[in-house]
């Protein structure tokens, strides 16, 4: 009898599990986006969150909830239910943060599930048009003549942009003041009315301006050339073999959310990233898709979590 009722149990368990699966989602979904709208974040999840619209029926809707570099859009997902219609666009500050931060409300691996790596952004060195400087070495002679005169604008502490400004500093042994932003977009703004000296910009974020003549590229951080931009070196060329920066963003969803579906979502997400227009319409952009399993996901934020922390270290790097 005890078996009996052990089966009968396991059985509606099962069944209700694959009826929520086969009817998900039946109502809008929320896709939670930590920064302002315009920035390479909100450009990628606006692309991804129409496919998902199309192929579900459904509306996706992005949510820009924006704060303290991350945690307001983390701490907004933890406060809504676990039943995969609150997706998280997580970031890589969510994988500094735990270095430079020691009272976070939330645990990014403990707290929420990977989905699928999304997208992963090259980082631009990207100067105004009357800056003196035109390539690297250049630019380290000028900041090593003007000791903490020049600054940089970044998305946030904790950002690819910010990392990637500060392992600048450390590699070429120059003194350049960070300006922190709420995100890419505005940092760019100030850049383009000349408030700052230079960025260290995701390729969404600076490749219009750039093909626009607006603004002047030094260098990119990735190891091979983009296409857009054939004749712009990459650090290794110019003399930084050491440098490799860059940002990047997935999808997570609140713990307890039923694992199946974890993997509808991560099958339908993976098969949109894998479709020739959306890999168009990222590379316009200056973005490269980057699908992969759940667990491929949860292993790359738990690495990024341990480099991230070595660098903090080695770097003395802490919040103002």
């Amino acid at each position: 009898m005890k078996h009996f009722l052990w089966f009968v149990l396991l059985f509606f368990s099962i069944f209700s599990s694959n009826t929520f699966a086969q009817t998900y989602p039946n109502k809008p979904i929320k896709l939670i986006v930590p920064f302002a709208p315009g920035g390479p974040i909100d450009q990628t999840a606006r692309i991804i969150s129409q496919k998902m619209g199309e192929l579900w029926g459904q509306s996706v809707i992005v949510e820009n909830k924006t704060g303290a570099n991350g945690v307001v859009s983390a701490e907004y997902a933890m406060s809504l239910p676990s039943d995969g219609y609150s997706l998280l666009f997580s970031v890589i500050h969510h994988s500094v943060l735990p270095s430079l931060k020691t009272n976070l409300s939330y645990n990014i691996e403990k707290d929420f599930l990977p989905v699928t790596s999304v997208a992963v952004y090259p980082i631009i060195l990207v100067v105004n048009n009357n800056f003196p400087a035109k390539t690297v070495p250049d630019l380290i002679k000028y900041v090593k003549e003007n000791p903490g005169k020049l600054t940089f604008g970044h998305s946030g502490y904790g950002g690819g942009t910010y990392l990637a400004g500060e392992l600048f500093k450390m590699q070429a042994k120059v003194d350049i003041r960070d300006i922190p932003y709420k995100g890419s977009a505005p940092a760019m703004a100030d850049l383009l009315g000349g408030h700052v000296d230079m960025m260290f910009s995701d390729a969404p974020t600076a490749m219009q301006h750039i093909l626009a003549n607006k603004l002047k590229p030094i260098a990119i951080s990735s190891p091979s050339r983009l296409n857009q931009l054939p004749n712009l070196p990459n650090f290794t060329e110019v003399g930084l073999p050491s440098y490799n920066a860059y940002s990047w963003g997935g999808i997570s969803v609140k713990n307890g959310t039923p694992i199946d579906i974890v993997q509808k979502l991560n099958f339908d997400i993976v098969k949109i990233l894998n479709d020739p227009q959306v890999k168009e319409q990222f590379s316009k952009i200056g973005a490269e898709p980057q699908p992969s399993s759940p667990q491929q996901y949860g292993a790359f934020i738990h690495a990024e979590i341990s480099k991230w922390a070595d660098m903090v270290k080695l770097g003395k790097i802490k919040i103002d």
